[in-house]
Order: structure tokens, then sequence, then C-alpha cells
């Protein structure tokens, strides 16, 4: 799709909005260098409007996990009474309203983070519906050319991820990427352990999940290299200063992928006049959904940069982002968690299909299922 075409407009009134919060227990921890997943949370949103139509989004909730009944919250008590009864020209025009009319809020509050991530997941909901309105799937919807998109592995964890990495390979991905920030020895002896088990040419990255100064940065970077990683991702805070990611920049010959973690134009367009990342990885449920997140993308992709969804949430989000993916076109992967999550794998039919490193989407309406939230709790039980 040219990064010039704009998105679509039809006009909605938002008749019902709700939240439902669903949780899978893991059998095994999901660790980062900040913290591990005990379990998987997710928030879904279904949206109805005045002609019955249906859409269903997904709010970003991973971390801490007490988040996802908060972000509901958000969504009944602040979210839904701010449509009631009015008229909107299309989902953009609801992402500004909701936008805007929070704005002090999120200040006030302290919680700009969950009132975003509420905000993005409602987004997603109305493109979704407003694709099944037009009939189309959504990456048609959006102006996609096809529904087509490459993936990698995501979320291999420090141990023993080249068992996984293999697992998932026999599954059809042909890329994968580790996280690291558990120690130097720790991050080099997987990564060896990676390259032994799936060759030399097979697309591998790192992400250090914000966990080095810029020292240590520096100097995992320098021991990365021979590894010939496709990126490596928030080796930094993301807000430390642009300087310092310029600085570690210069001395790696790794690209650098960030964005899950900024939200706001201002913060993309200062990332972007940074000149730091050769990869941007917005979160269309943790800041933006369709509405904010596209436009950045446009900029981006007409910076020269390459556009790979950051994601690691439930099914409904993850087939958001993949259709926002086929529909913006370029070279980008998109993420998928290789952990077991049936909230994942039971809501995203189509990206359980991989041929040789990529998944097709489909025609169906919007996202492509419908969720029945009591056929939700029986995938959870069953896996539990």
């Amino acid at each position: 799709m040219s990064i010039d075409a704009a998105l679509p407009c039809m006009p909605l009134s938002v008749a019902r909005l709700e939240a439902m919060v669903f949780r899978y227990p893991v059998a095994t921890p999901v660790r980062t260098s900040f913290g591990v997943m005990h379990d998987r949370p997710a928030v879904f949103v279904r949206a109805e409007d005045a002609d019955g139509a249906v859409g269903w989004g997904e709010i970003w909730c991973n971390f801490p996990a007490c988040g996802a009944e908060h972000r509901a919250r958000l969504l009944a008590t602040v979210m839904a009474p701010l449509l009631a009864d009015r008229r909107f020209d299309g989902p953009q025009a609801v992402f500004e309203h909701l936008t805007q009319t929070t704005a002090v809020l999120a200040i006030q509050s302290g919680e700009p983070g969950p009132i975003a991530q509420t905000i993005a997941g409602i987004d997603l909901a109305l493109w979704d519906l407003s694709a099944r309105r037009a009939g189309q799937p959504l990456w048609r919807h959006l102006g996609g050319a096809h529904g087509r998109v490459p993936v990698y592995a995501s979320g291999l964890n420090p141990d023993r991820p080249a068992e996984l990495a293999l697992r998932k390979r026999e599954e059809g991905y042909r890329a994968f990427k580790l996280k690291i920030g558990f120690g130097e020895a720790r991050d080099l002896a997987n990564l060896d352990a990676l390259r032994a088990a799936l060759g030399e040419a097979a697309p591998l990255m790192a992400d250090a999940n914000q966990a080095w100064s810029l020292p240590d940065a520096q100097h995992m970077a320098a021991r990365l290299a021979p590894y010939r990683l496709g990126w490596l991702e928030e080796p930094l805070r993301a807000d430390r200063p642009w300087s310092e990611w310029q600085a570690l920049q210069q001395g790696t010959p790794i690209a650098l992928a960030g964005g899950e973690n900024l939200a706001g134009d201002a913060a993309f367009d200062a990332a972007l006049q940074a000149r730091v990342f050769s990869v941007l990885q917005p979160d269309a449920a943790k800041w933006g959904g369709i509405s904010g997140c596209w436009p950045v993308i446009r900029r981006a992709q007409a910076a020269g940069l390459r556009y790979c969804p950051h994601y690691l949430g439930a099914g409904i989000g993850l087939l958001a982002s993949a259709h926002l993916l086929a529909a913006a076109g370029g070279d980008g992967l998109l993420e998928v968690d290789a952990n077991p999550n049936p909230l994942r794998s039971a809501l995203s039919p189509a990206l359980q299909r991989i041929d040789e490193g990529v998944a097709a989407l489909g025609d169906a309406p919007g996202i492509g299922i419908a969720p029945d939230p009591a056929q939700i709790a029986d995938a959870i039980a069953s896996a539990g």
C-alpha cells in the first residue's frame, strides 16, 4: 500500500462497549529482564454499533498482570460514557475524541499508560467493526494489496531456548528472537546454542527489554556483533536521552529496534528525528490502535525504516497487528509469541498455519474471527 494512502472513513455510533478479562496460568513462566509472567492475562473489547455490527479489540495488559481488571474498569467507567449518544465520522474520530477528552485525566491520575492502552483496544475493536460492516478483511479495508505476512517466533526464554526454537521451526517458522539481558555469559551461551541449532543463515534477533546502561549496551553490542543479528531490541531504557541511543548506534553494526514503549506522535517523531532505529515497533494495543499508529507507520516507512509491530498478548490483538502489517506492506515481520497460550492460539487460527515463515490471513471480514466468551473459557480450562 502507498504510504500516502488515507484510512477509510465510515460513520458510526457506539451502542455498547464492554471489556472481558481472561487469564491463562502458564506452566513455564515467561521471563524478561524486568520481571516474570506467571499467568497470561488478556482484556478483550467488544464494540457494537447502533446498527448491530460488532467488532473486537484487545487492550495491552502484560505487566503487571493485576492491571487487566483495572483496564477493564477504565473502559466501563471512563471510556464507555464518553461515547454514549454520540455519532462519529469513523474510528479515527473516536480515537481523537477519547484521547483529547481524557488528556487532563491522564495527567491528574498519573495513568497515561493504562488510559492510552484502553483507548487503543477500543480503536482496534472499531476498526474490526468497520471492516465487518464493509464486508472486507481488515487488511483490505485498510488498503492492503494482499493478506500474507512474514512472521517470527518471539519470546524465546533464557532456559533452553534452542529446544523451543526447533519446535517452532518444525511448525514453519524461519526467524526467531531471543530474550537477553540475563548476564553476559548466559546471553552468549544461549546465542551460541541457537546458532548451532538453527544454522548461521537463520534470521535471529535479540531483545534486551531495556536491561542495560549505555556502557553495558556498548560492551554487549560488541560481543553480539559476531552473531549477525537482524536487530537488537531495546538495549537501553526507552526514556534514555536520544544522545545515548545515537552513541550506541554509531558504535555498532547491529540494527537497533524499538518503539513498543513510545506513545504519542511527538515521541515517535522525536525517535525518527534522532535517526537511531532501523526497525520501528509500535504496539497497536499499547498505544494508538490503528488510528494512531497508521500515521506513525507511514512516516517511518517514508524515512526508510522497517515496520515490525511489537506484540506479545492474546489472539485478537495479534490478528489486528497482522492485518495492520499486511496493509502497511514493506518487508516487516510479525511478532508471534512462541510460548504456549490458548488465549493466543485459539483466537488466531490463521496464524497457527505457517508456511515457510509466512501466514495467510484470508478473506473473512474484519480480523477473521467471531470470538465466543464461553468457548474462550473452555479453551483455557482445556489447556490447563
